[in-house]
């Protein structure tokens, strides 16, 4: 479970350094290369929930060695992508996977270890595998761009997943047999990711369709009809005995699950276009290769390691949305000074610092906003809360990626030069603050204020804590 964990995270980060070499060699757009980004984060996110149920109806094991083998086969496919078009798709089919997988390792690993100090240290093992993956994700993405090629950040995928596999049909016993309930609500899925799709598609077609042309207003109309649709289903499924909803919408009423999910979005949203603009600023802005990008992103991901562990240490003394409205305004912070970049600036001067306030910021946040999406909810509702929150996450950082980067791409007009670009990344990076600012706004006034745990509840809330992070 542990190399599943790692292998998804890494997937995330994995792409971010190769794009301007993905982009030279199968002629992507500047805006068409963020569907590279789009086709995983819409996938995974918008059918994760899904990917639940269907594990809980259908069993944990069959779905995992299932999820394992599209995604494998998905990376293959796009390491040997001729087209724009084939590197989309098999980016979806690897988002389909991980939707499939992540919720299925992870309710294995908590049935194999349902109490005591072997679930903290499983669980232990599978957020450092978490970590890990996301900050050497970019690393690892580097050095294969720079001396292997760019199709190894997707050929990379294929051997952890063929281990994986092998691993789990080995080691993972087949479990009892799986709770024939009500069907999952595959249409309430299709439509909330059709639409977020279609949302998205509308807004990064901008650059060539101006918001108010018929195509632009028709695809954002069909795209809110989708989405409309979706409501109306989960209203319709959740009165029925036919079906389970994709969400119970009821859940929403919940301040904190609202809330938090909310500024998971905007988090999201900030993150994922701070990635891609960081990435490309180093590279086509200040010439940096593909493998010195990748080491040069590490003081980001120490950072966001050292904020965690201030995080877990603050969190017995100060309240889960304190913690949020200083990590979130502490990341803000390091997003304005990025967005002080120069077109002849360097990474001591332009970037080194940001990122380490930045990343602390957001190793601030991580931990409790996790908590806090849960408080109030009924025991058998805190896996979907949990899911929930890392779909916000992942719709968030398409959404974010989408209308940051359409909006970089129109200030730095047609003419392409270090000077423009840096004024288009440097324009994204700001509003990447704002969206933050946002975040913290919703912290101050949707979360309530709840009090640390006491010195007396530690041990359990710590295993507690230690399982809800892993979720995430």
């Amino acid at each position: 479970m542990a190399v599943v964990q790692f292998m998804v995270s890494l997937d995330l980060s994995v792409v971010n350094v190769g794009l301007p070499q993905i982009a030279a060699g199968l002629g992507f757009s500047a805006v068409g290369l963020t569907w590279v980004i789009h086709a995983y984060a819409l996938t995974f996110g918008g059918l994760l929930l899904l990917g639940g149920k269907a594990a809980d109806r259908y069993g944990r094991r069959p779905v995992l060695l299932l999820g394992l083998a599209l995604f494998g086969l998905a990376s293959l496919a796009g390491g040997l992508a001729q087209e724009p078009a084939h590197l989309v798709a098999a980016r979806a089919a690897q988002g389909i996977g991980a939707a499939a997988l992540a919720p299925a390792a992870l309710a294995l690993l908590t049935t194999t270890f349902p109490a005591g100090k072997a679930r903290v240290r499983a669980f232990g093992i599978w957020s450092a595998t978490n970590a890990a993956g996301g900050a050497l994700g970019v690393l690892i993405g580097g050095l294969l761009t720079e001396y292997a090629g760019w199709r190894w950040v997707m050929f990379v995928s294929v051997p952890m997943a063929a281990c994986a596999l092998a691993l789990t049909w080995r080691a993972v016993a087949a479990g009892p047999p799986p709770v024939r309930g009500a069907r999952p609500d595959v249409l309430g899925a299709v439509l909330a990711t059709a639409g977020m799709t279609l949302l998205v598609f509308g807004i990064v077609r901008t650059d060539r369709y101006a918001w108010s042309s018929p195509v632009t207003v028709a695809t954002l109309a069909v795209a809110a009809v989708l989405l409309a649709a979706f409501v109306v289903v989960e209203r319709t499924v959740e009165r029925t005995t036919g079906r389970e909803p994709l969400i119970r919408l009821g859940l929403f009423t919940n301040r904190s699950v609202a809330g938090a999910n909310a500024y998971n979005l905007l988090v999201g949203a900030a993150m994922a276009a701070s990635f891609y603009f960081a990435s490309l600023y180093l590279q086509r802005v200040l010439g940096t290769g593909p493998a010195l990008t990748g080491v040069e992103f590490l003081p980001f991901a120490l950072g966001v390691v050292a904020g965690s562990v201030l995080a877990v240490k603050l969190g017995y003394r100060l309240a889960p949305r304190t913690l949020l409205v200083v990590g979130g305004l502490l990341t803000a912070a390091g997003f304005a000074w990025f967005g002080l970049i120069s077109a002849d600036g360097a990474f001591v001067t332009d970037v080194l610092g940001p990122s380490i306030v930045a990343g602390a910021g957001f190793g601030l946040c991580l931990g409790p906003v996790v908590s806090t999406a849960t408080v109030g909810v009924a025991a058998h509702e805190t896996g979907t809360a949990s899911g929930l929150l890392n779909s916000s996450r992942q719709i968030g950082a398409s959404l974010g990626l989408a209308v940051l980067g359409t909006v970089a791409h129109n200030r730095t007009g047609r003419t392409v030069t270090p000077e423009t670009l840096n004024d288009g990344y440097a324009l994204g990076l700001s509003l990447g603050a704002v969206l933050l600012l946002g975040a913290v706004l919703i912290a101050l006034t949707v979360l309530r204020g709840t009090s640390p745990p006491s010195q007396a509840g530690r041990g359990g809330q710590a295993d507690d804590r230690v399982s809800l992070s892993a979720r995430d």
